[in-house]
């Protein structure tokens, strides 16, 4: 058994069991940890398959940014862990059944009969001066272009939607209208009062009276 192979075992089964600790554990601030943890493992194995560009933005991005974002909200928020461990044990045989379900059906899509070595072989070693990252470019920007278009448009639209969403106007806000500011007449705010002037007499003049 290669390197490589021993290797490619490795990380995956790593990557394997991380997953599983991130659906499990009930605690989310491991469960960020742990999906940190699947982050690298699924790094090393696009490193094995020559996709270094992948792997190092893979790090950079969720692990670097992503993740550390996720672990400060989680902390900040202070959830409150008793509800979560709620119901675990009533809802595992479902859900075991369900896990079961789909692992039976990756099994059935992604096997050794469609998969295998044997139908499709392994690549060959790219050339030292290949750059995956101009073939990746080459590939979205002309093959894929149109698909990678409509894919950044939705995108743009759910984060409008997420914005419009989260902008609820406040009750007990005060704000101005435009609309009702450009409306206004002089009539609806100044009120012209006739009043006759008095004027006030003296104490002298109203002792002498």
């Amino acid at each position: 058994m290669s390197a490589e192979l021993i290797l490619f075992y490795l990380f995956s089964t790593i990557l394997v069991v991380a997953g599983f600790m991130v659906i499990t554990i009930r605690n989310p601030v491991k469960a960020a940890l742990f999906l940190v943890l699947a982050f690298i493992a699924c790094a090393g194995v696009w490193i094995l398959l020559e996709a270094e560009f992948l792997a190092i933005t893979l790090v950079l991005v969720y692990v670097g940014a992503v993740m550390v974002l996720f672990l400060f909200v989680v902390m900040m928020l202070d959830i409150n862990l008793a509800p979560l461990k709620e119901g675990f044990t009533r809802y595992l045989p479902l859900g075991a059944i369900i896990a079961l379900v789909i692992v039976i059906e990756i099994s059935i899509v992604v096997g050794p009969e469609r998969f295998g070595l044997e139908q499709i072989p392994a690549p060959e070693p790219a050339a030292a001066d290949f750059s995956n990252t101009k073939e990746l470019g080459r590939l979205l920007y002309v093959q894929y272009v149109y698909p990678f278009e409509l894919a950044a448009v939705i995108l743009l639209v759910a984060i409008v939607a997420a914005i419009a969403l989260t902008l609820r106007p406040k009750r007990h806000t005060k704000f101005i209208k435009i609309e009702d500011q450009l409306d206004v007449r002089r009539n609806d705010r100044v009120r012209m009062v006739n009043m006759p002037a008095e004027k006030k007499k003296s104490p002298r003049r109203q002792k002498q009276g």
